[in-house]
C-alpha cells in the first residue's frame, strides 16, 4: 500500500479524499494555488505545494508542476479526484513515465471513454444500447444545422471532451443550434481546451440514470447499483439520489450488465461512472461514460457501504477487489444536494464574497438516518471567481425514499450560510414538492416547476400559522428577557405580560392570544378556524437556528434579525416578522410604506465576471429575450438577454472588461 499520495485537485473533493486516506493511515499532499492558500484541502493535508495563480490553466492543470510536487514530497501516487486533469490520458501517462502510480483508470480506458464520440462507438460495438445521432465532429454552426435537421428536433449538442454540464446546449429550431453550437464549441475551448462538438437526439422527457462501475487490474468489474440524477438545471446535475424510484430489478439487471460489457470492453480498472438516458417506459439509451469519481458517489457509498475512494487507491496498488457482485446490496435510500454559491432568484447567477456564517448541520448517524456533508471550505474563507461555485454536498441515508426525503428538508433548513448568495432556499422548496417527493422526475424537472424561475414563496396556510406561532414564540422569549432586567420587577415578580398579540408576516396579519404552559406557549389564532397551537423551544437571542416542537413534530427555522423582528426561513420559504401588542399594532399601521423604485434603465452585471461579447451597439432597438451580452463566471458562460423591449442609448462595458456585481454595462433609452 502506498505510503504518500497526492491529490491534484481542490475543495471538497480534495478534502473527500483526504479523509480516507488518513483513516487508512496514508500520508497527503495537497496543491494549491494563490486563491487557495489558506483553503480547507491546504490545512487538512500533512504537505502543500504550491502551483501558481488562481486560473487553473496556471495552477491546477499543469502537469510537470504536479509531477515536481510528487518528486519533492515523496508523493508514490496521484489522486486527480474530478474536473481538472481527471479524465486526460496524457497526464496518466506523464505519472507512469515519472514513476508515479495514477489513482484512476489506464491510459487506453480514459481515452476510449473520456471521448464521448468515440465512447459511442464502443459502446456500440460492445451492444449497448445508444441514442441516435451524428458522431462525427462538426466544424461550422452550418452543419450543425443540416445534421440536426436529419436526426430530428430537438438535439442536444455536446462537446466531445465535456463534462459537469459544460458545452451542453439543447436546440429545438435552426436559431437555437446556431447559438449552441457557438456557445458549447467555446465553452468546451475554454473548459477542456478541446471544441469539438457533436449532435444526439435529444429524448423528450428523459430521466438521468447513471451505473457505478469498479474494476480491478486481474480483469474484475462489478458495478455498484444505480443514481438518479433526473433534477438539473443547465445539464447541471442539483440532487441525485439512489436507488432511482423508476427502475425495478429486471431493468437495473439489464443496466448493469451492460454497464459492466461496456467497461470490460476497454479493460477499465477503476471506479467509473456509466451514463444513460432512460424513457418514462424504462427504455434506456448509453450517454458517455466518465473515467473518474463523480461528483455524486457518497450516495452510492451510503446504500451499498462501500467506500469507492479506498476503492481506487487499493486497486490502484494492485490489489484485486474483495467485493463481488452478489454481495452488492441496496441499503435504504440516499438523496445528495448540491450546495451552490448562486443566486437563485436572479437566474442562478454565480455568487463570490466572504463566508461571513458558516455552519452546517451536524454530520451523525441517529434514529437510522445519516447526515452527511462534503465540503471544502470553512466560515471565513472566500468564494472565488475562478473555480466551480459548489459549496459542499449535503447527503441524507434513510430506510426508506420518504423519510431521506424529509432527513434532507430538515438538513437544509439548518444549513446556515451568510455573506454570499446560495441556492439553500430552492433546494428546501424543491424537497417540498409533490411531485419530487412522488418520483415523477424528468430532467426537464426545474424548467417545468420553475418556468418563471425561482422566487421564495410567500408563506401560505398552515405553514404561515406555524412561522407566525415560532414568531410570536420569539417575541414572548424576548419579553420574558426583558422583564427580568431591573425595574421591571413587582414585589419580587415579574410584570404581567398582555396576552393579545398581533403577527405581522409578510403581508399577512394573524391576530392571536397566548398563555404560557409550563415550558410551552399555547398560541391561539383569533380568526378563521381558530387554531391553537402548542410551541416549545430552548432557542435564544443571538441563535440563527430555531429547533421547534410545535403540535407534536420537530421544526426548524432559520431566524435572523431585522429592525423590530426577525426574518424566518423554513422550506424555502422566507418573510418578516414582527410581533406587537394590540396598540403597537394600531399604531403601526399609520407608518407609510415604501414604495417600489421601478424598472431599472440599466443593465447591471449580476455577477462579478469577465465580458465575452457585447452583442448589440448603441441607439440599437432590441426586442425582449434577445442577446444583449455574454459574461463569463465560474467557468460558465452567461447570455444577458433584454428583459422587455428597449432602444440601448449608451454602452458602458467593452469585451475584455472585468466586472464587479452591479457595474453598469449599458443603458436603455
Amino acid at each position: 500500500m502506498f505510503r504518500k499520495i497526492l491529490i491534484a485537485n481542490r475543495g471538497e473533493i480534495a478534502c473527500r479524499i483526504m479523509k480516507t486516506a488518513k483513516r487508512m493511515g496514508i500520508g497527503t499532499v495537497a496543491v494549491y494555488s494563490d486563491a487557495d492558500a489558506d483553503a480547507l484541502h491546504v490545512e487538512m493535508a500533512d504537505e502543500a505545494i504550491h502551483l501558481g495563480p488562481p486560473p487553473a490553466a496556471q495552477s491546477y492543470l499543469l502537469i510537470d508542476k504536479i509531477i515536481a510536487a510528487c518528486k519533492e514530497t515523496g508523493a508514490e501516487a496521484v489522486h486527480p479526484g474530478y474536473g481538472f486533469l481527471s479524465e486526460r490520458a496524457a497526464f496518466a501517462r506523464a505519472l507512469a513515465e515519472a514513476n508515479i502510480v495514477f489513482i484512476g483508470p489506464n491510459p487506453r480506458a480514459i481515452e476510449a471513454m473520456g471521448d464521448k464520440i468515440e465512447s459511442k462507438k464502443f459502446a456500440s460495438a460492445a451492444n449497448v444500447n445508444v441514442v441516435p445521432g451524428y458522431l462525427g465532429v462538426i466544424e461550422s454552426p452550418e452543419e450543425a444545422v443540416k445534421i440536426a435537421r436529419d436526426i430530428g428536433y430537438p438535439v442536444m449538442l455536446k462537446a466531445s471532451a465535456g463534462g459537469g454540464g459544460k458545452g451542453m446546449r439543447i436546440a429545438f429550431n435552426d436559431a437555437e443550434t446556431v447559438e449552441g453550437f457557438t456557445r458549447a464549441r467555446s465553452e468546451a475551448a475554454s473548459s477542456f481546451g478541446d471544441d469539438r462538438v457533436f449532435v444526439e437526439k435529444f429524448i423528450v422527457n428523459p430521466r438521468h440514470i447513471e451505473i457505478q462501475v469498479l474494476g480491478d487490474k486481474h480483469g474484475n468489474v462489478i458495478h455498484l447499483n444505480e443514481r438518479e440524477c433526473s433534477i438539473q438545471r443547465r445539464n447541471q446535475k442539483v440532487i441525485e439520489e439512489a436507488p432511482s424510484p423508476l427502475l425495478d430489478e429486471k431493468t437495473r439487471a439489464e443496466m448493469g450488465a451492460q454497464a459492466v460489457a461496456l467497461a470490460k470492453a476497454v479493460d477499465y480498472d477503476s471506479a467509473g461512472t456509466v451514463e444513460f438516458v432512460a424513457g418514462q417506459d424504462k427504455s434506456f439509451y448509453f450517454l458517455e461514460m466518465n473515467t473518474r469519481l463523480q461528483v455524486e458517489h457518497p450516495v452510492t457509498e451510503l446504500i451499498t457501504g462501500i467506500d469507492l475512494v479506498e476503492q481506487m487507491i487499493r486497486v490502484a496498488a494492485g490489489e484485486p477487489l474483495q467485493l463481488s457482485q452478489e454481495g452488492v446490496k441496496i441499503k435504504g435510500w440516499a438523496v445528495e444536494s448540491r450546495i451552490y454559491a448562486e443566486d437563485p432568484t436572479r437566474n442562478f447567477l454565480p455568487s463570490i464574497g466572504r463566508l461571513v456564517k458558516y455552519a452546517p448541520p451536524e454530520e451523525k448517524r441517529e434514529n437510522g438516518i445519516t447526515v452527511r456533508n462534503d465540503t471544502g471550505v470553512t466560515e471565513g474563507r472566500e468564494i472565488s471567481i475562478h473555480y466551480d461555485p459548489m459549496i459542499a454536498k449535503l447527503v441524507t441515508h434513510a430506510s426508506e425514499r420518504v423519510v431521506a426525503i424529509q432527513a434532507q428538508a430538515d438538513a437544509l433548513d439548518r444549513f446556515v450560510i451568510d455573506g454570499i448568495r446560495h441556492n439553500i432556499p430552492f433546494l428546501s422548496s424543491l424537497m417540498q414538492s409533490p411531485r419530487w417527493r412522488s418520483g415523477a422526475l424528468s430532467t426537464g424537472f426545474i424548467a417545468e416547476e420553475y418556468p418563471e424561475g425561482f422566487s421564495a414563496p410567500a408563506p401560505e396556510g398552515a405553514l404561515a400559522e406555524t412561522l407566525a406561532a415560532v414568531a410570536t414564540l420569539i417575541d414572548h422569549i424576548g419579553n420574558a428577557r426583558k422583564r427580568q432586567i431591573s425595574g421591571q420587577l413587582r414585589n419580587g415578580r415579574p410584570v404581567e405580560f398582555a396576552r393579545d398579540r398581533v403577527c405581522i408576516l409578510g403581508d399577512k396579519r394573524f391576530d392571536v392570544a397566548i398563555e404560557e404552559q409550563g415550558e410551552a406557549l399555547i398560541v391561539r389564532f383569533q380568526e378563521g378556524d381558530r387554531r391553537v397551537h402548542r410551541i416549545s423551544s430552548d432557542w435564544r437571542p443571538g441563535e440563527t437556528v430555531l429547533k421547534a416542537d410545535v403540535d407534536g413534530h420537530t421544526i426548524y427555522v432559520q431566524t435572523r434579525p431585522i429592525l423590530n423582528g426577525y426574518e424566518l426561513s423554513h422550506q424555502g420559504v422566507s418573510a418578516a416578522a414582527r410581533v406587537y401588542t394590540q396598540r403597537e399594532a394600531e399604531l403601526v399601521a399609520y407608518m407609510p410604506k415604501k414604495k417600489d423604485a421601478g424598472v431599472s434603465k440599466h443593465l447591471l452585471c449580476p455577477m462579478p465576471g469577465l465580458v465575452k461579447t457585447i452583442d448589440v451597439a448603441e441607439g440599437q432597438e432590441v426586442k425582449a429575450g434577445e442577446a444583449l451580452c455574454m459574461v463569463e463566471a465560474m467557468k460558465m458562460e452567461n447570455v444577458l438577454r433584454a428583459e422587455r423591449d428597449v432602444t440601448i442609448k449608451k454602452i458602458v462595458a467593452k469585451a475584455g472588461d472585468s466586472l464587479a456585481v452591479d457595474a453598469v454595462i449599458m443603458e436603455f433609452a
